[in-house]
């Protein structure tokens, strides 16, 4: 039901910073809660950070807690990822998704209803 598009990924050394975009398209934007997941080569798709579409409650995950923050402008249809003292072990693949639900946030992937098409960061040591 909604399209959505992130960028913002790249090469970065341990202790950068970086800022990833999602774009989404839809009246219904505003109301969905969304949320990044990342997935490093051989493992599963796990949940980074997430915020509800309604009330805007904010989950991030404990491996990130501190260094990452989430944040939305539904003015903007857009949802940033803000991360700050990346690490080698943050290098994944990251994705932007949505859930039709705004009074849920999911940690489960399987739960997601639609997905971005991902957007590569790597953290050098």
């Amino acid at each position: 039901q909604v399209q959505l598009v992130e960028s913002g990924g790249g090469l970065v050394q341990a202790g950068d910073s970086l800022t990833l975009s999602c774009v989404g398209s839809g009246r219904t934007f505003s109301r969905y809660t969304l949320g990044w997941f990342r997935q490093a080569p051989g493992k599963e798709r796990v949940f980074v950070a997430g915020i509800k579409g309604i009330g805007d409650s904010i989950l991030v995950a404990d491996p990130v807690k501190g260094r990452f923050t989430i944040s939305r402008d539904n003015a903007k249809n857009t949802m940033w990822l803000q991360m700050s003292s990346l690490k080698p072990e943050d290098t994944a693949t990251y994705y932007c998704a949505y859930q039709t639900s705004g009074m849920d946030l999911y940690t489960n992937a399987a739960y997601l209803a639609g997905w971005g098409q991902g957007t590569q960061v790597t953290v050098s040591s």
